[in-house]
């Protein structure tokens, strides 16, 4: 990959493997999970679910070698207090050097910092080509994310 504090590139891919949003990350640690990086949202400011992303929100995010969800907490720009932590159901990532690509599953977990959550965009999940592997390692993945969620171990993975 590279070194601590350089800069990488993160593609998410749909499921034909095209690009739908590109954007530049640090990276901040590398373990024997994957990987965890701090990136800048790039999209003006958009109301989503009671929170508000802005442009220039810290993310914390982390990407995983075999688990089928990366894991962001989101960080409002000015302040800096914790908005929550939103959870992509995807396929394991891709590290190459200087970047990491994911293919995005739609299926999505929003956390609210009090501990509730929104499951996000289940329709478009279902409506997805997959075959009943894919679809089963994806929702377990979505059952691990609420399950740290319940208990409070989503920013466990972000250290």
């Amino acid at each position: 990959m590279t070194t601590t504090g350089q800069p990488l590139i993160v593609v998410k891919l749909n499921l034909q493997r095209e690009e739908t949003w590109r954007y530049q990350g640090r990276l901040q640690k590398m373990d024997e999970l994957g990987v965890v990086i701090e990136a800048y949202f790039n999209r003006e400011d958009l109301p989503f679910h009671g929170i508000t992303l802005k442009q220039n929100d810290r993310f914390i995010e982390r990407y995983f070698h075999s688990r089928w969800y990366n894991i962001f907490e989101i960080h409002d720009r000015a302040d800096h207090h914790l908005k929550g932590w939103y959870c992509n159901v995807t396929q394991p990532a891709e590290f190459s050097p200087g970047k990491i690509a994911y293919v995005d599953l739609a299926l999505d977990l929003l956390v609210y910092p009090n501990g509730k959550y929104l499951i996000l965009d289940e329709e478009e999940f279902s409506d997805l080509p997959l075959g009943s592997a894919a679809r089963q390692k994806a929702r377990q993945g979505l059952r691990e994310l609420i399950g740290m969620a319940k208990t409070n171990h989503l920013q466990d993975f972000l250290k």
